[in-house]
């Protein structure tokens, strides 16, 4: 499978023809409103068959703009898009799609706009400098429905995407969201959100055969994100050589698990919290550095992930099944889903926090078929006897993410498991800064052939 994603997403090129926005009336002085200069650029050069749209030198103010098959945006070196500040300016798009998107986030506005394409792109060298601070867009965090903060990209149903050496920072909400898309390349992207609430960086929802190479991802919430709220199957995805930073969670599959996730492969990626060099909007811890859940009915299975660095996560691998079961207005709450045939192997890393790694299913769902592997991380240390003998809650409706779970110090500084089967961790050894009164392992109620480093548990 990866040997024939790389070959046939590498062969997706971008068309010679150019169209330089300046030729259509847009200035380049920072002020200058050029929303329908840049749109008579995309959509002559649509019309003409297709092409690359120019940013040369120069700063671009703009609303929203919407792409066009064939068409890919090229922001040169020293060219830099800049959202406009002005709700105005973002006018709805509201998808044909109907998903937990539409019903529930209801994401109407954005910078960039597409859907039901084919063949576009955002490349070049630039910058998309979103403008998505709170000063201009306020609001609350939120698990659900975000008013008046405009994503940075949103790409509904397309076919093959390229996003290629581009700069994007600083959205009012997500940076990304990519929904029920076919033939997708990120190559050498650099990301920093950290202007809002709700700054995701990367969000790959529903889609299909998937590249993300040599990237970097610094975000305030998740940083690599696979969602299912399309209720749309992610599958065929590679991700490797990149480094996904964040005060939430680095690497992710959940959140919104409508869908199924399978036949994911990540590999050479750095993940975790944010290096005290670098910006963050809040704090420079994450909540994990692995997270695979699912809580909406979904299957996440067929998963490797092999040569990661975890540093600074409170939780460095987070294994959960539960029983939100979020749906549209209308739909039948579903069984729970499954999390099985998972390898994690060859992980290092330094720096991370009290709390610890959590494996845990529910009564009747257990987290099945999972091998972590070759595993040598350090924690902070310092846990108390109480953390030792707390109860961890259940929690099967709750929100998906680590942070819902003992984050202080869960009862094992290594991991604790619960609702586990044919789990088998081999030669995996965490070690703690500081003395901790906790043991490495712990293991709760429905535990059946767990295996801990050539010890059979149960």
């Amino acid at each position: 499978m990866a040997d024939s994603l790389m070959k046939d997403l590498s062969k997706l090129n971008k068309p010679n023809a150019t169209y330089n926005v300046n030729d259509y009336g847009a200035i380049a002085d920072s002020l200058t409103l050029n929303t329908k200069a840049i749109q008579q650029a995309i959509d002559t050069c649509a019309n003409n068959g297709g092409g690359i749209v120019l940013f040369p030198e120069g700063n671009y103010v703009t609303g929203t703009i919407e792409l066009k098959s064939n068409v890919y945006l090229n922001v040169d070196k020293n060219a830099r898009i800049i959202g406009s500040t002005d709700i105005k300016d973002y006018p709805d798009h509201i998808e044909s799609l109907k998903s937990i998107m539409s019903e529930s986030y209801e994401f109407k506005q954005s910078l960039i706009y597409g859907e039901k394409l084919t063949n576009i792109g955002i490349i070049g060298n630039g910058e998309i400098y979103f403008r998505g601070e709170k000063e201009y867009f306020g609001g609350p965090e939120t698990q659900t429905l975000i008013v008046d903060r405009p994503l940075g990209i949103r790409i509904i149903e397309c076919k093959n995407v390229i996003v290629k050496d581009i700069h994007l920072s600083n959205s009012a909400a997500w940076m990304q969201n990519y929904l029920h898309c076919e033939n997708l390349l990120f190559k050498n992207m650099t990301v920093n959100n950290h202007a809002n609430f709700n700054n995701d960086g990367l969000d790959l929802d529903g889609c299909k055969n998937a590249v993300v190479d040599g990237c970097f991802i610094n975000a305030e919430d998740d940083a690599m994100c696979f969602k299912g709220a399309s209720f749309y199957d992610t599958e065929n995805i590679i991700v490797k050589n990149s480094t996904f930073l964040s005060t939430c969670n680095g690497f992710k599959i959940g959140t919104d698990t409508q869908g199924s996730f399978r036949n994911i492969i990540a590999r050479n990626l750095i993940l975790g919290g944010i290096p005290d060099s670098l910006e963050s909007f809040r704090g420079h811890e994450a909540s994990t550095g692995i997270t695979l859940v699912t809580v909406d009915g979904g299957t996440v299975e067929n998963i490797i992930l092999t040569d990661i660095t975890i540093n600074q996560s409170r939780c460095p691998i987070f294994l959960r099944i539960g029983d939100r079961g979020r749906v549209m207005k209308g739909m039948p709450k579903p069984e729970p889903g499954s999390l099985q045939n998972i390898i994690i192997k060859n992980i290092d890393g330094k720096d991370n926090y009290t709390q610890g790694s959590l494996i845990t299913g529910m009564e009747g769902y257990p987290v099945e078929n999972v091998i972590i592997k070759d595993m040598n991380i350090s924690m902070q240390g310092g846990g108390t006897d109480s953390m030792a003998h707390a109860t961890v809650p259940e929690d099967i409706a709750g929100y998906p993410d680590a942070h819902q779970f003992n984050r202080e110090g869960l009862p094992a500084y290594g991991f604790y498991i619960r609702h586990a089967k044919n789990l088998i961790l081999q030669n995996v050894k965490i070690t703690t800064d500081s003395i901790d009164a906790r043991p490495e392992f712990k293991y709760g109620n429905n535990v059946e052939n767990v295996i801990i480093n050539n010890k059979i548990i149960n």
